[in-house]
């Protein structure tokens, strides 16, 4: 199953560059990073990225991550995919950019 994590241009160079990354500020601070499932995306997106533009979407699969993938109940009693561990630059599968439009962002097909 391929899950999704939504990071700012800053976010996702400083990833790329280094190979490895526990994560955003919020993900820091959590103590975890936090993923979506691609029904889960879109409300992610408009709830902690609302007007942003230079986003870029990593799809990675949940057999990747073994036990340290946990799913947690989080917003509206959804469960929601959280690593306790870091994240890896070989676990993603694509990184695509997520464009900003006049009707919010535009996933890539099959995403949402």
């Amino acid at each position: 199953m391929l899950i999704y994590k939504i990071f700012r241009a800053d976010e996702w160079a400083a990833f790329d560059a280094s190979g490895e990354t526990l994560g955003a500020p919020i993900d820091l601070a959590d103590g975890f990073v936090h993923f979506s499932t691609a029904e889960q995306s879109a409300e992610t997106a408009a709830k902690h990225f609302a007007g942003e533009d230079g986003l870029m979407l990593l799809a990675c699969d949940t057999d990747r991550f073994g036990d340290a993938l946990k799913w947690e109940v989080s917003r509206g009693g959804a469960e929601f995919p959280h690593l306790y561990a870091p994240l890896r630059r070989e676990d993603v599968l694509w990184a695509k950019p997520l464009p900003l439009d006049t009707n919010g962002h535009r996933f890539p097909d099959g995403v949402e």
